[in-house]
């Protein structure tokens, strides 16, 4: 079975009114797919943050034109180093007046099989997709509480939390402790009303998986799926919308699959 996408879904105001602050946003992924969908569901405000300065000026001027919101800025940022996410956060909170809604998109991912890696691979993939989450979290909450307005964090996690794939104990093993460090601040936060849930995608074609994975391999991934086909970035982006939005109000610490692949 090989089932097409469906028709790209129109904005329905979910988050009209609200500031969002995404994390490796300047990409062809999931990242920018979420800023775009952002501002077609109402955000008064955008802050996109990456470790590219062209390709994030690029992707600024690009949401800008093509949604017509002009309150977009970009901040370079490496999640992580801890002095950047302090820097980033406080340039959103001036920027937009306060951050209503972080989403957490930023993560590394390389194949290699466990017994030929070497530590400093292992370390950087934890450092950027679990570490830098955990930062930008942390600091998040700091904010948010200090302010005492509540807010939502939007973390990106992974089918590789839950199940197996060969070359990926690194990435699959930084994925699980996000769905863990979501479950577990997302109870801390409650005391201040935020709440906090992630999203947890399989298989999301862009430039960066087709760069780290050969055809064959992503053909059988396919294959997989219930309906033969990877995710559209902007199906994944519309999951975050919802989670972002009052329509999950009730939510905290809820891992939401984004998969039709039984983990």
């Amino acid at each position: 079975m090989n089932l097409k996408a469906p028709e790209y879904v129109a904005g329905h105001g979910l988050i009209k009114g609200k500031t969002v602050l995404i994390t490796a946003a300047a990409g062809a992924g999931i990242g920018f797919s979420a800023a775009v969908r952002a501002a077609e569901e109402g955000a008064r405000a955008i802050v996109l943050s990456d470790i590219h300065p062209g390709r994030l000026d690029a992707a600024v001027a690009k949401l800008k034109e093509d949604s017509g919101l002009q309150e977009v800025y970009g901040k370079v940022g490496n999640v992580a180093v801890e002095d950047d996410v302090q820097a980033l956060v406080d340039f959103a909170e001036q920027q937009v007046d306060g951050v209503d809604i972080l989403i957490n998109n930023a993560g590394l991912g390389t194949s290699r099989a466990l017994i030929e890696m070497e530590d400093d691979e292992w370390h950087k993939v934890i450092d950027v997709t679990l570490n830098g989450t955990m930062r930008m979290t942390r600091y998040m909450m700091k904010v948010m509480k200090a302010r005492g307005q509540g807010g939502v964090i939007v973390n990106n996690a992974s089918v590789l939390g839950w199940r197996a794939q060969k070359e990926q104990a690194h990435y699959a093993a930084a994925k699980a402790g996000v769905m863990a460090l979501t479950r577990c601040a997302a109870l801390e936060a409650a005391e201040f009303d935020v709440r906090i849930n992630a999203v947890s995608p399989s298989i999301v074609l862009h430039p960066m998986l087709r760069k780290s994975a050969s055809e064959e391999l992503l053909q059988e991934l396919e294959s997989k799926e219930a309906y033969g086909r990877a995710a559209e970035a902007w199906e994944v982006a519309n999951v975050m919308m919802f989670l972002a939005s009052d329509y999950s109000s009730y939510m905290t610490g809820e891992i939401v699959s984004c998969s039709s692949q039984r983990a």
